[in-house]
């Protein structure tokens, strides 16, 4: 934990453009003055996902200078320690990360990449809100954790089982 008692997450996908910044948003929303959240990507895609903004707009979710941006960010001096590190899909879980000074607390919540689901807007617009009810469900449950009161591998494992529930 940073010196004001808050939480710093990471939270990981390839792209950098859906669901790592759906759940960035969730946990600063949920989780203000507990955790500050930021997102990044192995890969990122340089711009968010249009989709994923009006999703948080309409659910009244404010996104501070949302933008794809790459894990390197986070690896490099004077970024933010990291407590927690997040990964929710599959491919940023199965690369090799940085090394993350502190030794942050991983886990692993893949969700289903709404941004790949062709269709109408409807169908696209539905993939996101599916994507943004499991990390919301997730995401509830994370920022209601007694941190204080769990050691490093208590914590491991409610990050991991977290990373089961589903919507």
């Amino acid at each position: 934990m940073t010196e004001n008692n808050s939480c710093n997450v990471l939270v990981l996908c390839t792209g950098n453009s859906a669901r790592s910044i759906l759940c960035e948003a969730l946990i600063n929303h949920h989780g203000k003055g507990k955790f500050c959240a930021y997102s990044a990507g192995s890969f990122p895609t340089g711009k968010v996902n249009p989709y994923a903004l009006r999703l948080l707009q309409n659910m009244n979710i404010a996104v501070d200078n949302p933008r794809s941006k790459s894990w390197d960010e986070f690896a490099m001096p004077g970024a933010p320690l990291l407590d927690f590190i997040i990964t929710v899909c599959d491919n940023a879980a199965g690369e090799v990360c940085p090394i993350w000074p502190g030794h942050p607390i991983t886990a692993h919540w893949g969700v289903p990449d709404p941004a790949h689901v062709e269709g109408s807007d409807e169908d696209k617009m539905r993939a996101f809100r599916e994507a943004f009810m499991t990390l919301d469900a997730r995401v509830r449950l994370f920022v209601a954790l007694p941190i204080a009161s769990l050691d490093h591998l208590q914590l491991k494992q409610h990050m991991t089982n977290i990373g089961t529930v589903m919507a």
